[in-house]
């Protein structure tokens, strides 16, 4: 009887050990306000899940690093892959090294330049890029009466997000009821406050005149403000707007700094990246793009989405 109990509980372990999953996760940078919320969903969720092992490597905004750390997972024998990738014109590489490896892979966050390409065992999960711009700006426009002097902050360059959603201020502005709206200068802050606060800092310097400042995520937004503070402006003569709806940007717009953010579930896209991974590497069908919606931010609903992000 003993050894049947004993047989009987190898069993199981073997069992679950055989069900075990393990996935290897390169986020592109971990100094990142909403990539750091992004990553702890990931490692959150995954924990809560039975036989589930989560890798996670930060690439340093390295593109040969992240590719060494995909190539370290296929190594590894991982079971699937999930990349934040550096550089989204660099993907066709990384989905070929895991195509040939045969492991599945999942992009989260950054559209890959790929993406109505991707072999059927990878997929997409993020946002719809065109809603994020064209929400932030629709609103900035809406509170500016349809004209005035603005200027764009952009993410780093390389960055599909980055380029669509300066594409989505452009197309806005162009349109009737915002075509008031001139474009007075357009910079690069590679999506982080310091850089933000140096490029306002410099535009101050030179002394551009603007009535907003539209910026491709949050952290430059803030950078933004705490440069236009430094200098005396005050915030009621100014229209700000950034993207993400992080803690620190709705503590900004509760204090009546920050007019407009765009919520951006990085929760949502963090588990869905995981569900997607575990999915594809037990062979489920799976649609190769998955859209989690982006929602307009203003003070009147600011309490909505509060500890969210």
């Amino acid at each position: 009887m003993k050894k049947f109990i004993i047989g009987s509980a190898m069993a199981v372990l073997m069992s679950t050990a055989a069900h075990a999953e393990t996935i290897g996760a390169s986020m592109a940078v971990f100094d990142d306000k909403f990539g750091t919320v992004l990553r702890n969903s990931m490692e959150g969720y995954a924990k809560s899940l039975d036989g589930v092992e989560l890798q996670i490597e930060d690439a340093l905004n390295d593109i040969a690093k992240q590719q060494s750390q995909i190539q370290n997972f296929i190594a590894a024998g991982v079971d699937a892959i999930i990349v934040q990738p550096v550089d989204t014109d660099a993907t066709i590489v990384l989905s070929k090294l895991a195509a040939g490896a045969g492991i599945p892979l999942v992009y989260v966050n950054r559209e890959p330049v790929n993406i109505d390409t991707l072999p059927e065992t990878q997929a997409f999960v993020a946002s719809n890029e065109v809603d994020s711009g064209t929400l932030q700006t629709q609103e900035i426009c809406k509170l500016l009466g349809g004209k005035g002097k603005a200027v764009v902050m952009m993410g780093e360059l390389s960055n599909q997000a980055a380029r669509m959603r300066t594409k989505d201020i452009h197309d806005v502005v162009a349109t009737d009821e915002c075509k008031g709206i001139e474009i007075v200068q357009e910079q690069t802050a590679n999506w982080q406050r310091t850089q933000g606060a140096d490029l306002m800092t410099n535009w101050l310097s030179a002394g551009l005149e603007f009535d907003a400042v539209i910026a491709n995520n949050d952290e430059m937004a803030i950078g933004a403000i705490q440069a236009l503070k430094a200098a005396g402006r005050s915030m009621d003569s100014i229209v700000i707007g950034g993207i993400d709806a992080t803690d620190d940007a709705l503590a900004a717009m509760a204090a009546g700094d920050l007019d407009v953010t765009v919520f951006q579930d990085a929760v949502g896209q963090g588990k869905g990246s995981i569900d997607a991974a575990l999915k594809l590497s037990k062979g489920e069908p799976l649609e190769r793009k998955l859209y989690i919606p982006f929602v307009l931010v203003t003070k009147e609903n600011i309490a909505e989405f509060q500890g969210k992000n």
